[in-house]
């Protein structure tokens, strides 16, 4: 249960951050859009778009439903490449870090 708890202040930082840095997003994707079967949609979505439409939301409905959450995560060096640079990018990449540091059992990042 810490472990959820933990995942749902990180995802809440997630979204703070990625919203202080503008890369939150104002309009839904297509569904279709977000149907991708291509891992993180990169051929459909923005990386931004990606975490915010796919990633938290299914994040957020683990962790409301005390589902398992994954097993392994590497997102944060993905972000890092993916994510144009800007202020505050590498605020959301340390949200990223931790979440990845989380998942890989070692929340103290």
């Amino acid at each position: 249960m810490q472990r959820l708890h933990e995942a749902a202040d990180i995802v809440l930082g997630i979204e703070q951050a990625m919203r202080d840095a503008d890369f939150w997003h104002d309009h839904v994707p297509t569904p279709a859009a977000m149907a991708s079967r291509t891992p993180f949609c990169a051929d459909t979505l923005a990386f931004s778009e990606w975490l915010q439409f796919v990633f938290l939301p299914r994040i957020r409905a683990l962790i409301e439903d005390n589902g398992a959450l994954p097993t392994a995560s590497a997102i944060a060096p993905l972000a890092e490449e993916a994510l144009e640079e800007r202020l505050g990018k590498s605020e959301l990449v340390a949200h990223l870090q931790r979440f990845d540091a989380l998942i890989g059992g070692n929340p103290r990042v």
